[in-house]
């Protein structure tokens, strides 16, 4: 058995990062601080928990369950193949992998181009055929994805984004201001609901397949071991979005007097550049954008190509890499609005299948691992979070919100909890009575 050197692992998590760091990452923890000023502490506290917890423990549940598909079989195996794909269509071609190349494209090259020019077509078509044509290069030798991606990128990305929060504190741009809004009311809460909507979750429940892959071409065979250190990986990866998420709320949380009016972490990010390296501002951002977008990119179709390379023996892993970026570069540059319009709600509706499915994953001892408790914990959980989904994207039905409106932590955008407790509770109940009926029968 192989044992990994500290360094080999080191790099693996690194890589593991900078799969997890996309655009949505650099956005959020700027806005999170600039909205609560003075408490950010608090609200970071809360953030962290769900933006770095969630997303590390869904690593280590993937490692420990053998896979995503593994996983969601404790509910049953016709849902876990749907679940599964579900998951991986809208994180992958469907949402995230197109969605990396055109907010690549906005911040890192349209600010440089001419109003009318840069609204075009064109310059887009150009700039996402070279971003797939990378991620295509990349993605299809996954051997090399540690080193390339976690030697290479992210040592790039951290020092780029470490010099703008070092350069805030050589030329402080503000003071901490009173928090705004529900930051003021809530804040440690508030952070928490922020970070949950980062969904980070999901892409680690993708990105365990990659990890697992990784360490065994690095010659990892055992179980045991595999488990161990994608954990470690996993951890690794949390410690350095912690530290980097600490900066960038930092730096939004002292950004006020320079952004009043942002309406999110992109405009934040841009007001803070231009402030700290004026001309050259533009530039720095657009790399740091196009750096942490491209490694998701990667990360997400090396992820859904392995996933379904194991689908069918007729189309090979390779095979799907260029399927996926060819497909990605179409919706990046043609109707992306509509298929967000879709995938969105879609997202939406399986991020709390997901958590729910993790939980019930660690409470497995408690239950025995009844799959009374799996089945209904995951039934009401569903019904809830697909009707909540629709209603909100498609129905807007007035009746719908009011009802749901009573149950607790709904407006918090945690509605869920309540009925997938209860649906764990249902379960539980039925198979504690299922179980007195076998043995009383056997007497």
């Amino acid at each position: 058995m192989k044992e990994l050197s500290k360094k080999d692992l080191f790099f693996v998590g690194l890589m593991l990062f900078c799969m997890f760091f996309g655009a949505g990452n650099l956005i959020f923890p700027p806005f999170l601080g600039q909205q609560s000023g003075k408490l950010v502490v608090l609200a970071f506290s809360g953030f962290i928990i769900s933006a770095v917890g969630l997303p590390v423990l869904a690593v280590v549940i993937v490692a420990k369950s053998k896979g995503l598909n593994a996983l969601a079989s404790h509910v049953h195996p016709v849902f876990a193949i749907v679940f599964t794909i579900l998951i991986y269509l809208s994180i992958g071609p469907f949402l995230g992998i197109p969605r990396t190349g055109s907010l690549a494209y906005q911040m890192g090259l349209a600010p440089f181009l001419s109003k009318g020019f840069g609204t075009s077509p064109l310059p887009l078509f150009i700039y996402t055929l070279i971003y797939f044509g990378i991620t295509l290069w990349l993605s299809l030798t996954p051997t090399k994805l540690v080193d390339r991606l976690g030697k290479v990128l992210t040592p790039i990305l951290l020092v780029l984004i470490a010099g703008v929060f070092i350069c805030s504190l050589i030329k402080p741009i503000g003071s901490f201001a009173a928090p705004k809004g529900d930051y003021a009311l809530f804040p440690f809460f508030k952070g928490f609901s922020e970070g949950y909507m980062t969904m980070d979750a999901i892409a680690a429940l993708n990105f365990g397949i990659v990890i697992a892959s990784t360490l065994k071409l690095m010659g990892v065979k055992n179980e045991k071991s595999l488990v161990s250190y994608s954990s470690k990986a996993g951890i690794i990866a949390g410690v350095f979005l912690i530290i980097i998420y600490a900066m960038l709320a930092y730096v939004g949380a002292s950004s006020r007097g320079i952004s009043l009016n942002a309406q999110n972490g992109g405009e934040i990010l841009t007001a803070v550049s231009n402030f700290l390296f004026g001309d050259y501002g533009a530039l720095v951002l657009g790399v740091i954008f196009s750096l942490a977008c491209l490694t998701t990119a990667v990360g997400l179709v090396t992820s859904c190509s392995e996933y379904f390379a194991t689908l069918t023996t007729k189309i090979k892993y390779k095979t799907w890499v260029v399927i996926l970026s060819v497909s990605s570069l179409i919706f990046s540059n043609v109707g992306l609005t509509k298929i967000l319009a879709i995938s969105v709600p879609v997202l939406n509706a399986i991020y709390p299948m997901a958590i729910v499915l993790m939980v019930m994953f660690l409470l497995n001892n408690l239950f025995n691992g009844s799959k009374c408790v799996y089945a209904f914990g995951m039934l009401f959980t569903s019904i809830f979070s697909i009707i909540d989904s629709l209603n909100q994207a498609l129905l807007k039905i007035d009746s719908i919100t009011a009802v749901f409106n009573y149950i607790p932590l709904y407006s918090k955008g945690l509605g869920w909890i309540v009925p997938s407790i209860f649906g764990m509770l249902v379960g539980y109940v039925i198979s504690v009575s299922k179980n007195k009926i076998t043995v009383q029968n056997e007497i």
